[in-house]
């Protein structure tokens, strides 16, 4: 089932990057903090800043502005960028050829170091070489079955290792000393520091392009046979199941709990916590999807979009108020990662608390009290749908923003007798359990007031016992419904 997990917005629109030149492509992007970079196919590089703005109404747009633009002259498009902030430098590969630019001019570094003969290259997101100002790249070379890791620094580049490879490389990521590798018929991770070598699974990589992006510390995502989006650690194992997406996809992201995934007609997001599809994006002539730092990036040929997520609580909100409980708290526990303990455990209560209201609404009494209790929930909260057990002296009033939309069990059973009846029941029963425990502390008064209107209202059996053993009713509350029950 759907839920609204991202919003499409415009970033860079086609007039601002060509203008009036419509033959001009975009190859590639990179983005770094507010920067944003453009490879085309014209051998130009754009650089843009992307601000983030609010409308009075609260909508989020983005606003970019043309930095400057730098034409590399091998007149062959760029094809890859990647940028090292802490070096403020941009690697750039063009031409077979890596090069090192200035991030702020887009000039080549002085001494012009270069790395050539590379088709593609990764960086290391997680560097075993412990110097700040070095970033490491992966590269798969033009020599035939060949992987070179180098260092590259403010101004030089160095090679690290070379190795080769059983078939022919297609894609590479990058982790610690795993390299995950697309080959000609399968996918292997490749210890570089070792050079001990794990099969993946089988993939024809000249029938379909390979997908391999890193997604965490040594856990990659990759394009499986099928249709399939396996995940794959730098052991050779699965911990997560699969997603089932489409047989032509092109691009593949992370953002937690969501894999985003791009075709030529749609992105989609399913979710790594129930493997199920949540939500469908019309998007056509799709060419890029790339994450940077939180940032999901999209884009056609000729323009640029941000794939923004919703707060993962709003998106909560939005299930519970579909009814879709068991969504909503699978959600909840997939965001426990991301959230500071002690809000967590906030929030993580209130939904419970909601989710029992909803089960309670629909008569699932077991799961209503399970819930509550997870949540510890203020019990006068149940008790207010009942008006007048409070007794009067009580000082209580209902959670604000409500947990429920509920005004009172009339309301909650659209006047249906049988059912206010069996509600009535539950709450006897949920009462009685819970008085003597520590769910009741600080307010007893209320709750054995409540019980003993319940058993007299009912001509419960179960009244004489409550009167007779140490109780904290309000009597003078409760009178009137003893003195109703004993008159009638």
């Amino acid at each position: 089932m759907s839920v609204k997990a991202f919003e499409l917005l415009p970033a860079v629109e086609r007039e601002l990057l060509m203008g009036d030149k419509p033959r001009i492509n975009i190859e590639c992007i990179e983005c770094c903090g507010k920067n944003i970079y453009i490879g085309t196919n014209d051998c130009f590089i754009h650089h843009f800043l992307l601000e983030e703005q609010c409308t009075a109404k609260g909508k989020l747009t983005f606003s970019a502005q043309k930095q400057l633009h730098k034409y590399l002259g091998l007149k062959k498009p760029v094809n890859e960028l990647k940028a090292a902030s802490a070096l403020n430098r941009l690697i750039v590969l063009c031409d077979n050829t890596i090069m090192v630019v200035n991030m702020l001019n887009l000039e080549p570094i002085p001494s012009g170091a270069k790395i050539k003969g590379v088709v593609t290259f990764t960086m290391n997101e997680n560097p075993v070489n412990g110097d700040p100002f070095c970033v490491e790249i992966g590269i798969i070379s033009v020599k035939k079955r060949t992987i070179q890791i180098y260092m590259v620094f403010e101004d030089r580049v160095q090679i690290v290792k070379e190795l080769s490879t059983p078939e022919q490389p297609s894609a590479i990521s990058l982790d610690g000393y795993f390299l995950c590798l697309a080959l000609t018929t399968q996918y292997i991770i490749l210890n570089y520091n070792t050079g001990a070598s794990q099969d993946l699974f089988p993939y024809d990589s000249e029938e379909k392009k390979p997908i391999v992006k890193r997604i965490g510390r040594e856990e990659f995502l990759l394009a499986a046979p099928g249709g399939l989006g396996m995940f794959a650690t730098a052991a050779g194992i699965s911990q997560r199941a699969p997603v089932r997406w489409s047989e032509n996809v092109i691009g593949a992201a992370v953002c937690f709990p969501y894999v985003v995934a791009l075709d030529e007609g749609f992105v989609t997001v399913h979710s790594m916590l129930d493997q199920q599809l949540k939500q469908t994006l019309a998007f056509r002539d799709g060419h890029i999807l790339q994450d940077f730092e939180g940032k999901m990036v999209l884009a056609t040929t000729k323009a640029v979009y941000m794939l923004v997520p919703l707060p993962l609580e709003r998106q909560i909100q939005d299930l519970l108020a579909s009814h879709r409980v068991e969504e909503a708290l699978v959600l909840a526990e997939g965001a426990r990662r991301n959230i500071p303990k002690d809000k967590f455990q906030i929030m993580y209560r209130r939904i419970l608390q909601q989710a029992g209201f909803i089960q309670f609404g629909q008569l699932q009494f077991l799961e209503a009290k399970e819930h509550f209790r997870k949540g510890h929930l203020d019990v006068r909260e149940l008790i207010s749908l009942c008006p007048l057990l409070l007794p009067a002296t009580s000082t209580f009033t209902r959670c604000h923003p409500p947990l429920h939309e509920f005004a009172d069990l009339n309301h909650l059973t659209q006047g249906d007798q049988e059912k206010i009846l069996k509600c009535k029941r539950f709450l006897i029963s949920y009462l009685n359990e819970i008085r003597s425990t520590e769910v009741a502390n600080g307010y007893r008064d209320d709750v054995d007031t409540a019980l003993l209107k319940l058993y007299a209202e009912a001509n419960h059996e179960s009244l004489l016992d409550l009167l007779v053993s140490e109780n904290s009713c309000l009597l003078l509350d409760s009178a009137p419904w003893l003195a109703v029950l004993y008159l009638d």
